[in-house]
């Protein structure tokens, strides 16, 4: 399959590095601002630049200011059974459709962890698209890490709140752990592994043994024990769960006002 990228920044370039190892698709890429692409894939500037081809899939990975500027011109370049995969956060398949309005369309909100290939992306099908384009977009999003279907835009716009930003709520939460345990007299490195490894350590066991979450916090926590005089501080009066509440409420409705 010949896929066509339009854009190659921080977000595309780390999807990129993972797909080039899909040996049953080949990349070309369009990009100006960048002079090296993970090797596998064909670069070139500007789309007039191009050889006189078509793509069986176009991948929008351009920021969503730039969209209604560039996207015409690659409004030829699709074949006439290809699909569009859209990674521009925030542009709707309606926007995306005034530059190509029978074209199928699929919307993909992947997050950071995408660049290791453990990333969690929420995929959006129009009613255009085939199986076979679900197929080859599930099988492309697979490479990056976990994925999951949603039924319309709006559940983009929560996912992006639970997961898309999630890492940087994961992030500020191990930061904030760090220096916790700086404080009870660890060094920055020691601390930085100890918290880390707890995070990792714990997600697996919990991806892995089916429990629900609840049984798994009580399994660590003994009566009158060090675990339940912590859980006590953390979250005895409901602040945390207020937090978190707020935290994704907040980031959705920001997501909601961006689109």
């Amino acid at each position: 399959m010949r896929i066509l990228q339009i854009g190659c920044g921080k977000m595309g370039g780390a999807l990129l590095s993972q797909w080039v190892r899909l040996t049953e698709f080949h990349f070309t890429v369009v990009d100006p601002a960048v002079s090296e692409i993970p090797p596998g894939a064909h670069h070139v500037a500007r789309a007039s630049t191009l050889e006189p081809m078509e793509f069986d899939a176009l991948v929008i990975a351009i920021k969503p200011q730039f969209i209604d500027r560039v996207l015409p011109d690659y409004a030829n370049k699709l074949t006439g059974d290809g699909f569009v995969l859209s990674i521009a956060a925030g542009f709707s398949v309606a926007g995306l459709k005034t530059h190509l309005p029978s074209a199928p369309f699929i919307r993909v909100m992947p997050n950071l962890p995408a660049g290791i290939g453990k990333g969690m992306s929420a995929l959006y099908a129009d009613a255009l698209a085939t199986d076979g384009h679900k197929d080859s977009a599930a099988t492309l999003m697979k490479a990056v890490g976990s994925i999951i279907w949603v039924n319309s835009e709006d559940k983009i716009d929560r996912f992006t709140a639970v997961a898309g930003s999630g890492p940087g709520f994961v992030f500020e939460l191990a930061r904030v752990y760090v220096n916790a345990a700086t404080e009870l007299g660890f060094s920055s490195d020691d601390a930085r592994r100890l918290v880390l490894t707890t995070f990792l350590g714990s997600a697996e066991m919990a991806l892995k043994s089916g429990q629900n979450l609840e049984s798994l916090r009580n399994s660590v926590t003994s009566k009158n024990g060090t675990t339940e005089a912590g859980l006590k501080s953390l979250n005895g009066n409901g602040e945390l769960t207020r937090l978190v509440e707020a935290t994704l409420r907040n980031a959705y409705k920001r997501a909601v006002e961006l689109r």
